[in-house]
């Protein structure tokens, strides 16, 4: 399954390099974030029917064949080596060296409850710092999901005693 995967990522890559487009270009093209497109072209999320063409619209060597298995629910997986590559370590170490703060802030700002994964948006920006240096900004912007107190009477999956 990890061959397929990775050859039909292949593909895609190719439709992309092939272009001369960047993720930012397709990304604004389609509406989309640019992570959303590379995390497309790299068979981490799924093509909706209604994003297909206007995607094909920006990448015209998107085929057919490709476009339907894009729209599979795809396999969301990392290679546990990704880690050592410097921008995903970098990446890494950032939120876990600000973690603790970040988490310190959504509980004081919002109470007990995390920022989903799933209800996600993240971008990747490149802005000019006030030195006039590139700096790069990366945006995660999740909707808030609170915990929740677990009492037995809302649990749909117990039968309810008269």
């Amino acid at each position: 399954m990890a061959d397929n995967k990775a050859n039909f990522t292949n593909r895609l890559q190719s439709v992309k390099l092939d272009s001369g487009k960047s993720y930012s270009q397709v990304a604004k093209e389609t509406g989309l974030t640019n992570v959303y497109v590379a995390q497309l072209l790299r068979r981490q999320a799924q093509l909706k029917p209604e994003t297909a063409p206007i995607l094909q619209a920006s990448l015209p060597d998107l085929t057919e064949d490709l476009l339907h298995e894009m729209m599979k629910p795809p396999l969301r997986s990392y290679d546990p080596n990704l880690i050592q590559e410097p921008s995903v370590y970098r990446l890494n170490e950032a939120v876990m060296h600000f973690g603790e703060s970040i988490k310190e802030i959504i509980n004081e700002e919002f109470g007990d409850g995390i920022m989903s994964a799933i209800d996600f948006y993240c971008s990747v920006d490149k802005v000019k710092g006030v030195d006039g240096k590139d700096r790069v900004v990366v945006t995660f912007d999740g909707k808030y999901l609170p915990y929740t107190e677990q009492k037995s009477e809302h649990m749909v999956s117990r039968p309810r005693t008269s």
